[in-house]
């Protein structure tokens, strides 16, 4: 799985707080990508409660 934040993000941290593991909030939202792997559920949520869908998953 590949996932990617455009620049919609506007770091509201709705993806932190459904996938911790995953998603940290910087200056936008940032990946974790060595914690994708177990994770794609949370993922998925977190893509999905995104309000600006600045979340891509391939």
């Amino acid at each position: 799985m590949n996932v990617t934040i455009t620049d919609a993000c506007i770091a509201c941290g709705a993806c932190e707080s459904v996938c911790e593991a995953v998603f940290s909030i910087e200056d936008v939202a940032v990946v974790n990508e060595a914690a994708i792997a177990g994770n794609e559920d949370g993922i998925k949520e977190a893509a999905d409660c995104c309000p600006v869908s600045a979340i891509e998953i391939a």
